[in-house]
C-alpha cells in the first residue's frame, strides 16, 4: 500500500497559503446597528416620548438618529439611567442626506397599516436609507431578502428542513422561517432589496401578509398553522426606477405599499461632502485611512452631475451615457483613486488618474458611452478650462482617455 504523504505543517508554509479566521472585530462592512451603537444606546436611554408597540425608539428619535440633530445636543433628561461613561447629552450626525420630510414620511408609512416601498434611480441611498430605518425602529437590519429572478416564494414565506421533514413529518420544529416570517413572529421590521427583479407569483406572497398581517402554513394543524404579526412588523422594500418593467407589481401589491421617491442630492455641496466622508468611512474600514484630495472631489462630482443629469450647472446640454452615474459610484472612484494613491506614492496627482475611473464606469454598459464621454470632454470640460486651471489640467488629460478607450 502506497504511503500517504504527510499533512504540511501550517506554520512552514508561506504566509500566501495560510489561512488565519480574523478576529471577530474585523469585518468589512458593519451593519448600521453597530456602526452607530452608541448613538443607538443613547437616543434610547434619552428618549423621553411615548414608543410605538415593537419600537426601539419613538419616531420623533428614530428621525433624529438618521437625519441628525440639526447640530444641536440632545440632553438626556435627568432621571435617564445612562451606561457607565455615556454622555448626557450628543450631537447626532445626519447619516441620510436628503429631505427630512422623506424620512418623516417613511417613519408615518411604518407605524401604519402598509408596507414602504422606497423608489428612485441607483445609487440614491435607497437601501442605506431602509437599512437605517430597521436599525432605528427594530434594533436590527439582519431581516433582509435581496430579489432576484432566481428568487421563490419559499425565500418570502418558509422552506423545510427536508431530513426532519421526511423522518418526523411536518411540525414547527421541522420549519424554516424566511426573514419575513422572522420578522412577524419577533414584531421587527424587515427588508426587501429589489422587489421588482422578484417575479410577479412571488411579489404577491406579500399580498396576505400585508393585508391580514398573518401567513398561513397549511401543512400546519391547530395553532400552528397561522402566524400572525407581533407590534412593531412592517415591510421595507425597494425597487430602481430602471428596472420598473422588470417584473411589474401588481395592483393588489401596490396597494398595500406607500412609494416614497429618494431624489439625488440637490445641493452639489452636500453631494461634495457627502462623497469625502463616506470615502473617508471606506479607506478606514479597510485599513488604508487617507484625505480624499479637494480638488478630485470637485472635479469627480461635478462630472458624474454632468452626466447624470444631461444638463451643466451653467445650463450646457450633455448627452447622458447609458450608465448609472450615482452617488455610490461616486464614493467608490473617489475611494479608489485615493488607494491608488496610497499603493502607489510616485503617482501623486489623483487627477491624473480620474479619466481612467471614469471610463471604467462609464463603459459598463454601452461602448457608445465612450464616444458620449470624449463629447463631454470637448464640451463642458474644454469651456470650463479656458478659465480655470484645475479644468484646463482635466482637458489636458484627453488624449489619455482617448487611448485608453483604445485598449
Amino acid at each position: 500500500m502506497a504511503r500517504k504523504k504527510p499533512v504540511e505543517d501550517a506554520a512552514n508554509l508561506p504566509p500566501s497559503t495560510t489561512a488565519e479566521a480574523p478576529p471577530p472585530a474585523a469585518i468589512q462592512q458593519p451593519p448600521a446597528e453597530e456602526r452607530f451603537a452608541d448613538e443607538l444606546a443613547f437616543l434610547r436611554a434619552a428618549d423621553p416620548s411615548p414608543r410605538l408597540p415593537g419600537w426601539r425608539l419613538s419616531p420623533a428619535r428614530v428621525v433624529d438618529f438618521i437625519c441628525g440633530s440639526q447640530g444641536e445636543s440632545i440632553r438626556a433628561p435627568s432621571t435617564a439611567e445612562l451606561p457607565d461613561g455615556m454622555p448626557r447629552s450628543l450631537v447626532i450626525e445626519p447619516k441620510f442626506v436628503g429631505s427630512r420630510a422623506l424620512v418623516e414620511r417613511c417613519v408615518v408609512t411604518l407605524a401604519g397599516e402598509r408596507g414602504l416601498l422606497l423608489v428612485g434611480q441607483p445609487g440614491t441611498a435607497k437601501s442605506m436609507l431602509g437599512e437605517l430605518l430597521a436599525a432605528a425602529v427594530s434594533g436590527t437590519s439582519a431581516l433582509a431578502i435581496q430579489g432576484t429572478a432566481g428568487a421563490n416564494e419559499d425565500h418570502l414565506r418558509y422552506g423545510w428542513n427536508y431530513a426532519m421533514l421526511l423522518d418526523r413529518g411536518p411540525r414547527p420544529e421541522a420549519l424554516v422561517p424566511s426573514p419575513v416570517l422572522a420578522a412577524m413572529r419577533s414584531g421587527r421590521l424587515v427588508r426587501i432589496e429589489e422587489i421588482t427583479r422578484c417575479l410577479p407569483e412571488v411579489q404577491d406572497a406579500l399580498i396576505s401578509v400585508l393585508s391580514e398581517r398573518r401567513m398561513t402554513i397549511p401543512e400546519l394543524e391547530g395553532a400552528a398553522g397561522s402566524v400572525f404579526a407581533a407590534p412593531g412588523f412592517n415591510v421595507i422594500a425597494t425597487a430602481n426606477l430602471r428596472d420598473r418593467g422588470v417584473s411589474e407589481m401588481s395592483a393588489a401589491l401596490k396597494r398595500r405599499l406607500n412609494f416614497e421617491t429618494v431624489p439625488p442630492i440637490a445641493d452639489p455641496k452636500r453631494e461634495i461632502e457627502l462623497v469625502r466622508r463616506r470615502a473617508q468611512a471606506v479607506l478606514k474600514e479597510a485599513g488604508t485611512p487617507a484625505d480624499v484630495d479637494a480638488r478630485l472631489l470637485d472635479l469627480l462630482v461635478t462630472t458624474f452631475r454632468d452626466l447624470r443629469e444631461g444638463r451643466t450647472g451653467e445650463g450646457w446640454n450633455v448627452e447622458r451615457p447609458a450608465a448609472v452615474m450615482s452617488t455610490a459610484e461616486a464614493v467608490t472612484v473617489a475611494a479608489a483613486i485615493t488607494r491608488q494613491g496610497s499603493f502607489f506614492p510616485a503617482q501623486k496627482d489623483p487627477v491624473s488618474l480620474l479619466p481612467g475611473y471614469l471610463l471604467g464606469v462609464v463603459l459598463k454598459d454601452n461602448q457608445e458611452d465612450r464616444d458620449r464621454l470624449l463629447a463631454y470632454w470637448d464640451g463642458p470640460i474644454r469651456r470650463r478650462g479656458e478659465g480655470d486651471a484645475l479644468w484646463k489640467r482635466m482637458y489636458a488629460l484627453r488624449d489619455v482617455l482617448e487611448e485608453m478607450g483604445r485598449e
